[in-house]
């Protein structure tokens, strides 16, 4: 299994900034790909930013321009650096990464527990 420890949440004002942490643990073989979704109250989960173990990139385009998303390969963990943050971002924000262990022969999604971001004035 894989365990995910999402970290960094909180309350900001708008413009302010915010950086989530997702570290993946447990028997994995291989990391293909780790992202960021986030659910608004009263919306569907929707996708945040993704990257793939060859470092390509992929952004929703309300975010473009102001969330970065890397990874630390030697941490197996992802970050979402947040600028420039507006209260329509507020949302709980969910890492995902999809993953094969020992147990598997085809990758499987995993989730965080969810962390809760919050931009007001």
């Amino acid at each position: 299994q894989v365990q995910l420890v999402e970290s960094g949440g909180g309350l900001v004002q708008p413009g302010g900034s915010l950086r989530l942490s997702c570290a993946a643990s447990g028997s994995i073989f291989s990391i293909y790909a780790m992202g960021w979704y986030r659910q608004a109250p009263g919306k569907q989960r929707e996708l945040v930013a993704t990257i793939i173990n060859g470092g390509s990139t992929n952004y929703a385009d309300s975010v473009k321009g102001r969330f970065t998303i890397s990874r630390d390969n030697t941490k197996n963990t992802v970050y979402l650096q947040m600028n420039g943050l507006k209260p329509e971002d507020t949302a709980v924000y969910y890492c995902n990464v999809e993953a094969t262990i020992a147990a598997k022969l085809i990758p499987y999604d995993y989730w965080g527990q969810g962390t809760q971001v919050t931009v007001s004035s």
